[in-house]
Parts: C-alpha cells; sequence; structure tokens
C-alpha cells in the first residue's frame, strides 16, 4: 500500500513540474470577425489570434495581410477558407469565411492590417480593409 503511495506521489510531483514549466495554461484563443474593424485588442502571450472575414474567392478576391509587426505577431500557417454552402461537395461560386490564425512572439503594439482584393489587380485599391490594433503584453 505504501508503495503505491509513494508511485502516486512521484508522479502528483511530475504532474506539478510540467505543469509549473508549461505555465499550467493551454492556449486560448482570441477570436476576431468583421464586427472587430478599427478596434484595438489586446492579448497575452500564449493566446492564439484568429481573424475570420466573409470572403469568396471565387470572385478572385481573397483577404491577405498588408501590415503586421513580425517581431511581435507570427502568422500560423496560410489563410484557411471555410464555405458558407451545404452539401457535398459546396455549392460551386459559395462565399464563406476566411480564417487566419496569428501567434504573439513579441511584447508591444502592432496594426494588423488586412486587404481583400485580387492579387493580379496591381495599382488598384482594395474593395475592404480590416483594421486591428493588438497590444501584446
Amino acid at each position: 500500500m505504501f508503495h503505491a503511495l509513494d508511485e502516486l506521489k512521484n508522479w502528483l510531483a511530475g504532474l506539478f513540474v510540467i505543469l509549473l514549466l508549461t505555465g499550467g495554461c493551454s492556449t486560448s484563443q482570441v477570436n476576431l470577425d468583421d464586427t472587430h474593424n478599427n478596434a484595438q485588442k489586446e492579448i497575452a502571450r500564449g493566446q492564439e489570434l484568429v481573424v475570420t472575414l466573409a470572403s469568396n474567392p471565387t470572385t478572385g478576391y481573397r483577404w491577405e495581410i498588408a501590415e503586421a509587426d513580425k517581431a511581435i505577431l507570427r502568422q500560423v500557417g496560410g489563410a484557411e477558407f471555410k464555405s458558407s454552402a451545404s452539401g457535398n461537395p459546396p455549392l460551386v461560386g459559395a462565399g464563406g469565411t476566411e480564417t487566419f490564425r496569428f501567434e504573439p512572439i513579441g511584447a508591444g503594439t502592432t496594426t494588423l492590417k488586412l486587404v481583400y482584393r485580387r492579387s493580379w489587380e496591381t495599382g488598384v485599391p482594395p474593395i475592404k480593409t480590416y483594421t486591428i490594433q493588438v497590444a501584446v503584453r
């Protein structure tokens, strides 16, 4: 009985060390969408900033990052499109949402600016702009 109790104590001590080293918390998400345009958001290191915007790439328009301080925010993966159409396969030409994920890597404040444009149209202003002031603490 005492042997099992000692093993349990050792296991709990190891778990405590792991939680202590990892900060004791998992990554949380800060989710933003079209309604947060021109807003300010404060996030902490260890949180993931997720921006989801209405999009329809079949028109040629896509969201792209126009501005962000890479010493403060780093994009995680590429943009992900999710169709709003149901069915299998989804309805061709249907709109949906485009999602960008960012990891805070340094303290400070940055402007995160996304523009909705056709990549091949040079000298043409974007039809939409999404801007957020992000403060990483």
